[in-house]
C-alpha cells in the first residue's frame, strides 16, 4: 500500500493546542449539564455530549461520553440539516429523539445548537441525555409488550424549540405534557440547551484568539489527524476475515430458541467491514436495534481495542458497517427497539470483542454482564411528597476475563462505563424505595485461568406508594454471559417479586406494567464477566485468594477450579490448599468435562431434578439452558448455547 505525505495547514503547536482545546470545550459542556440537570438518571451521568462542524461530522467527543451515544450524535445533527437546510438561524436550538434517524431510543434526548460566526453556520452542539420518561404506556417508557413506537412514548423528529432566540414554549409544554413529570423534563431540556451555549461561546472565544479560518481548518484537520492515527493502526494488522455470533435470550412470540447476531469483520488494508448480515429479523418486542444504535455499537465495540485513538467522524471513516434492513439489528419505523441497549446492542459489543481478542489477544476481554434497567413509577404519598415518582436504577456487574488479568467487578456496563452507580441515598430522598441490600455476589464470576468479575445483588422494599408499577429490561437469562479461549460462563440475570416470602414470583429479566404494593420488596443479581483461558490452569493460589475475599466459595473453587481447600478458621479467613486432592480434582474434571458438554439433556434433567447438581453446574458443566420459572431445560437454547461453548471453551482445553 502506497503512503501517501499528509502536508497539514497548521503548525504543529497550533494544531495541538487546538485539537485539546475542543476536547475541553465538549467536556465543559457536560460539566455544565452535570451541574443544572433536574433529573438522578442524567445527574449520574446517563448522557454525552459532542462538537460538530456545519456538516453535521463530529469533530470531536469529549473524555467521559459514554459509549451508546458516541456513534449517533453526527447522524442527529445530519437530520437536523437534512429537515431544515437553509431555514437554520443564529439563536436556533432544536430537540431530537427519533431512533429511526440515527438515535438511540425515545428517552435519549438531544439537544442541538447551531453556532454562527458572522451569520455563517460554522458548527453544530450537541448534548445527549436520558430522560427518565417519555411517555408511553408504562412508567420509564420501557414497555415490553409494546411491539411499535406508541407505546414506547413521544417520537421527535428534529423540532425546532427556540426559534432565533425565541423559547417556544408552546412546543416545549406540547411535548412534556405527554411526559410524566413534566417540570423535570423542562429542567432538563433547560440544562442541555445551556450547555450548548456555553461551548458556543468557547468555540467563538477560540475563534476571537486565533481566527475563523483557523479553527475551521482545524476541524478538517483533527477529523484527518483521527483518520490516519487509526489507519495507520489497522494497516499493522494482517488481512483476512473473523466471523462470531451471540444472542439476545429470545423473541417472546417464538418461545424457546435464542436470537442470533451475527458478525463478521474484514480487515483490509486499512479498513475494517463489519457485515451483520444473517442477523435474525426483527422481533416482538423492544429488545430490536435501529440502525444508529447498531452502528455506535460497531464504533464503541472497535473503539475499545484502540483507546490510545481519539474519536471524531475521521475514525468512522475507516469503518464500513453493513446492517441488514427489517432486522434485530436495522429495525424500521414503527417497530418498538426502546430495549435496544439491553438487546441487540451490548452483543454486538461483546460480539467485537470476541474477534478483536483473537486478533490482538494481548487487549483480550471476555463477555461482560449485561446492561439492566429497573423502573419503578407511581404515587408517592409520604408526607410533604404526595407527587408522581420514578425509580430508575441501573446496576453494575462484571467486566470480562482479560488478558493477564481478572475482569474488574462491579463496574459500570459496556454500554457506558462513563455512568456513575446511583447512590442508595439519593435514591431514597427521591423516591419511597428503601433499598435493603447491595452486595458482590460469591461465585457470579465466570471461572478461567483469569476470572470474570463479580456481579452484584441488589434489592429494595417500597414504602409509602400508591398506582405503583414495575418494569424490567434485561436479557442474559438464556443467552448467559460466556467466556472465552476456554473460560467458562458467568451467572443468569433476573429480578424477583418477594423473594423468600409465601407470594414470592420470579419475574424474568424482561417485563413491564407489573402491579407493586406498599411493603412489596424485589431482588435481582447481575452477571459476572466470562471467564478467559481454561479455568484448571488458573494458580491455586489464585483461587484460595478469591476464597479469602469471598468471590468464590469453597465449593465451586472445587467444581470449576479443581482446587480442594480446607476451612481452618474462617473467622479469621485462615484456608488452606489440599494438593494432592488438588491433583485429583484436576485430573478428574480434566478427564469428564468434554463429555459433560454432551450429556444427553433428558440425563441433566434428571441429576438436577434429583438434587445431584445445581443451577451453576448445569450452565458451567453441562452447558443447558433452564427455564428459570419451571426449572427446565429448554432443547433448542440448550443447543445453540453448546454450540457456543464448543467454540469458545471446549475446542481450548487439553486432555
Amino acid at each position: 500500500m502506497s503512503q501517501v505525505t499528509y502536508k497539514s495547514k497548521l503548525d504543529p503547536v497550533t494544531f495541538e493546542v487546538l485539537k485539546n482545546a475542543f476536547v475541553n470545550l465538549v467536556d465543559q459542556m457536560s460539566e455544565q449539564i452535570l451541574r443544572t440537570c433536574y433529573s438522578f438518571v442524567i445527574y449520574n451521568r446517563d448522557f454525552s455530549s459532542a462538537f460538530c462542524d456545519a456538516q453535521g461530522n463530529t469533530v470531536m467527543q469529549g473524555t467521559q461520553d459514554i459509549s451508546v451515544h458516541v456513534g449517533t450524535l453526527h447522524l442527529t445533527a445530519k437530520a437536523v440539516i437534512e429537515d431544515f437546510g437553509d431555514d437554520i438561524h443564529p439563536g436556533d436550538v432544536f430537540i431530537v429523539n427519533d431512533p429511526y434517524r440515527g438515535g438511540t431510543h425515545f428517552c435519549d434526548v438531544s439537544i442541538i445548537r447551531p453556532i454562527f460566526y458572522e451569520d455563517e453556520l460554522i458548527a453544530f452542539m450537541q448534548t445527549k441525555g436520558h430522560w427518565a420518561d417519555m411517555g408511553g404506556s408504562v412508567p420509564g417508557s420501557f414497555d415490553v409488550q409494546s411491539q411499535d413506537h406508541y407505546g414506547e412514548g413521544v417520537r421527535i423528529p428534529p423540532v425546532r424549540i427556540w426559534s432565533k432566540g425565541q423559547y417556544l414554549a408552546d412546543v416545549a409544554n406540547l411535548l412534556v405534557s405527554n411526559m410524566r413529570l413534566p417540570e423535570e423534563r423542562l429542567g432538563d431540556l433547560r440544562a442541555q440547551a445551556e450547555a450548548t451555549q456555553v461551548a458556543g461561546n468557547q468555540l467563538l472565544q477560540l475563534i476571537e484568539k486565533y481566527g475563523k479560518e483557523t479553527v475551521l481548518i482545524a476541524f478538517e484537520e483533527v477529523q484527518d489527524y483521527v483518520e490516519r492515527l487509526a489507519k495507520a493502526k489497522i494497516s499493522k494488522l494482517p488481512n483476512g476475515t473473523w466471523e462470531t455470533v451471540d444472542y439476545i435470550d429470545m423473541d417472546p412470540e417464538l418461545g424457546d430458541g435464542l436470537i442470533p447476531i451475527r458478525v463478521k469483520m474484514t480487515i483490509e488494508d486499512d479498513m475494517i467491514h463489519y457485515d451483520l448480515g444473517g442477523s435474525h429479523s426483527y422481533i416482538s418486542c423492544f429488545l430490536n436495534a435501529g440502525y444508529g444504535a447498531s452502528f455506535s455499537a460497531v464504533v464503541a465495540g472497535t473503539k475499545t481495542f484502540f483507546p490510545e485513538v481519539p474519536l471524531n467522524s475521521g475514525f468512522y471513516r475507516t469503518l464500513k458497517v453493513d446492517l441488514p434492513e427489517d432486522s434485530v439489528v436495522n429495525a424500521p419505523h414503527p417497530i418498538a427497539v426502546t430495549g435496544f441497549c439491553s438487546g441487540a446492542y451490548e452483543k454486538i459489543m461483546n460480539a467485537i470483542f470476541e474477534l478483536w481478542s483473537e486478533i490482538l489477544p494481548e487487549r483480550a476481554l471476555a463477555c461482560s454482564f449485561n446492561l439492566e434497567y429497573l423502573l419503578i413509577g407511581g404515587w408517592d404519598r409520604r408526607p410533604g411528597y404526595d407527587n408522581y415518582f420514578m425509580w430508575y436504577d441501573w446496576m453494575a456487574g462484571g467486566h470480562g476475563g482479560r488478558n493477564q488479568k481478572d475482569g474488574a467487578n462491579a463496574l459500570s456496563p459496556v454500554f457506558g462505563v462513563g455512568l456513575s452507580v446511583q447512590p442508595c441515598e439519593g435514591q431514597e430522598r427521591l423516591s419511597p424505595v428503601i433499598t435493603t441490600h447491595h452486595q458482590i455476589i460469591t461465585d457470579s464470576g465466570g471461572p478461567g485461568q483469569f476470572r470474570g468479575g463479580c456481579g452484584v445483588e441488589k434489592g429494595g422494599i417500597l414504602t409509602k406508594i400508591d398506582r405503583t408499577v414495575m418494569s424490567y429490561c434485561c436479557d442474559r437469562s438464556r443467552s448467559i454471559t460466556w467466556g472465552i479461549f476456554g473460560g467458562l460462563p458467568s451467572n443468569p440475570h433476573g429480578a424477583w417479586l418477594n423473594k423468600g416470602k409465601e407470594e414470592e414470583q420470579f419475574l424474568g429479566s424482561i417485563f413491564s406494567g407489573v402491579k407493586v404494593k406498599e411493603g412489596d420488596s424485589f431482588t435481582r443479581p447481575s452477571a459476572g464477566g466470562g471467564g478467559l483461558g481454561d479455568p484448571l490452569k488458573r494458580d491455586p493460589q489464585a483461587v484460595l485468594e478469591d476464597v479469602i475475599d469471598g468471590y468464590v466459595s469453597i465449593e465451586r473453587a472445587r467444581k470449576d477450579y479443581g482446587v480442594v481447600i480446607w476451612a481452618i478458621d474462617p473467622e479469621i479467613d485462615q484456608y488452606e490448599i489440599d494438593e494432592e486432592a488438588t491433583a485429583k480434582e484436576r485430573e478428574y474434571i480434566r478427564q469428564n468435562r468434554k463429555q459433560w458438554l454432551m450429556t444427553p439433556i433428558e440425563e441433566v434433567q434428571s441429576l438436577y431434578d434429583q438434587g445431584e447438581i445445581d443451577s451453576l453446574d448445569m450452565i458451567r458443566r453441562y452447558g443447558v439452558v433452564l427455564d428459570a420459572q419451571t426449572g427446565k431445560i429448554l432443547p433448542k437454547s440448550t443447543e445453540q448455547y453448546r454450540e457456543s461453548m464448543y467454540k469458545r471453551t471446549l475446542k481450548y482445553w487439553q486432555d
